[in-house]
């Protein structure tokens, strides 16, 4: 295999073939790691600006210290190490469907995984966020019921591409007051798509939430030559 591209590991998993893989890009001049589902691109360290911003903008809503964090969707870790940066985190639950994907942070074989398992304040959990949600007991297997300051999603594309439609529930009416029971209050709800800000999920989250924005994140996109954006969604409680 060429020195440019290595595949780390290789899972089959109950949704497909899961890979992680590292390579050299010569456009970006830099190393990027890859996690694929099939033929599908899962994460890409090649973009993380708005999975940074997703965690950043979130808390930024909060202004008080001792947070309680849960992050739905671990990939390559950008988010979570972004929640980690902030001095008034006091812990953080990181809840992901793939146990490999949770291996290969325990491992080394990610960047992020050292940091993210040297921090007493985070724990990877392995679970079906939306399966979690729905059963009633949270996030927390310890504390059934927990709730949270904030609760940041970055599992789907977007609420209209789903990886799964078995996912189809959480952003309809009933599975976001699901989620906004187990907010603090006072707490953000943070929401990461890669489409456009969505008119109809806007009114829906109005429904549930009150001061609900969608916010544009612009970053330069080297293979297409100009900017990509992506959306976040915050909502608070009512």
């Amino acid at each position: 295999m060429s020195a440019r591209f290595q595949e780390l590991d290789w899972r089959q998993t109950p949704l497909g073939e899961l890979t992680l893989r590292k390579r050299h890009d010569p456009v970006a001049g830099k190393e990027v790691h890859e996690i694929k589902l099939n033929d599908e691109f899962l994460m890409s360290s090649m973009f993380v600006v708005a999975e940074v911003e997703l965690a950043r903008l979130a808390l930024a809503e909060i202004p008080r210290t001792s947070l309680d964090v849960v992050v739905g969707g671990l990939g390559l870790g950008f988010t979570a190490l972004t929640v980690l940066e902030n001095a008034d985190v006091g812990s953080l639950l990181v809840v992901d469907a793939l146990g490999e994907v949770i291996e290969w942070h325990e491992q080394g074989l990610i960047p992020a995984g050292p940091v993210l398992t040297a921090d007493a304040r985070c724990r990877l959990v392995h679970g079906d966020f939306f399966a979690m949600l729905r059963s009633g007991h949270g996030f927390d297997p310890e504390t059934p019921g927990r709730a949270f300051d904030a609760i940041i999603v970055d599992i789907d594309h977007s609420p209209r591409h789903l990886l799964h439609p078995g996912n189809a529930d959480f952003y309809e009416p009933e599975g976001l007051r699901r989620l906004a029971g187990l907010l603090n209050p006072g707490g953000v709800f943070a929401l990461w798509s890669n489409d456009p800000p969505d008119d109809e999920f806007i009114t829906t989250l109005s429904s549930v939430f009150t001061d609900v924005r969608a916010e544009i994140v612009s970053f330069p996109n080297p293979l297409q030559g100009k900017d990509s954006t992506n959306t976040v969604y915050l909502a608070k409680p009512a």
